[in-house]
């Protein structure tokens, strides 16, 4: 089997590769941006496809921003960008609570553990939830809290989900409301299980990182709607309706972006190595995962 495709410097390659695609699925953090900050020549790369007639779907797993919070972002950092091109995980999930899922009363509130991304796109979909950024719980745990959470009377009877995505403020109470609840049989949904997040050059705890002690308590693991979900692959297809043979999926991460391509039998993966996976992971000998191309970084597409 033929190795990826090294694309940089390659202006003719380029061409010929970008020819093959009408719509392409773009990761955000490690792609477009890291952080607040935006890599070079990331604006001008996305005109350029723009003026070549593609259709462009910003895909991404952090669940602490919406989609009108991403559009805010696109903004500020000079990338044209509409809200509806916009399909994270949280909104992921809250399609698939309300459409797929269809939780019915007594049953019909989701435990969040999260931010106000999360919030957000629940309410666009007409979903009760409690928890997330509730300021009452960003607290110690105290000896109160074990006896009122075992005998149930903390517990709001009519949660039927937990939700589990990137939540900064994390804490053993909030941890044990999740248990507890999925104790009593509430669905099992995570965001994404992303065990780092690229911040600022660097690397922090994901989603699945902070989700893991909850995790590990329960014995089960959540049904993840983020990539490589192809959960979330067949929401956005049912949104934007578009052929996977002409269609690619650009990211940094073999494991969720370039997986969740090949899994989803797209026509291409592209990979660049402004992120988290790197170009030995790439090449190594017998890795489960590689891209069709790969790029040093974005902007290459430029020519």
């Amino acid at each position: 089997m033929a190795g990826p495709k090294y694309l940089t410097g390659d202006k003719a390659g380029i061409e010929e590769f970008l020819a093959k695609f009408d719509l392409f699925l773009f990761d955000c953090d490690g792609v477009l941006w890291s952080g607040d900050n935006i890599y070079p020549g990331t604006a001008e790369t996305i005109e350029m496809l723009r003026a070549k007639g593609k259709q462009l779907v910003f895909v991404t797993n952090n669940s602490t921003k919406s989609r009108a919070d991403y559009k805010k972002k696109f903004d500020g950092l000079g990338i044209p960008a509409k809200v509806e091109e916009v399909f994270g995980s949280a909104y992921s999930a809250a399609i698939y609570i309300s459409r797929i899922l269809k939780l019915q009363a007594p049953k019909n509130k989701v435990f969040v553990l999260g931010e106000s991304g999360i919030e957000e796109e629940l309410k666009s979909e007409n979903i009760s939830y409690i928890g997330g950024t509730d300021p009452t719980l960003r607290r110690d745990m105290e000896q109160k809290d074990f006896l009122s959470i075992a005998d149930g009377s903390a517990l709001d009877p009519d949660v039927g989900c937990v939700l589990i995505g990137l939540d900064f403020h994390i804490n053993y109470l909030k941890m044990s409301l999740a248990y507890n609840y999925l104790r009593k049989g509430a669905v099992f949904l995570a965001t994404n299980t992303d065990s780092t997040l690229p911040m600022a050059h660097g690397f922090f705890p994901g989603a699945g990182g902070v989700g893991a002690g909850v995790v590990k308590a329960h014995g089960k693991d959540p049904l993840a709607l983020g990539k490589p979900s192809q959960a979330m692959m067949d929401a956005i297809e049912g949104k934007f309706h578009f052929d996977r043979s002409r269609t690619c999926m650009v990211g940094d991460r073999l494991n969720t972006d370039i997986q969740f391509g090949i899994e989803g039998k797209l026509g291409g993966t592209l990979m660049v190595l402004t992120g988290v996976s790197t170009k030995e992971e790439i090449l190594a000998e017998g890795a489960p995962v590689v891209p069709s191309v790969y790029l040093d970084k974005l902007s290459d597409l430029l020519g």
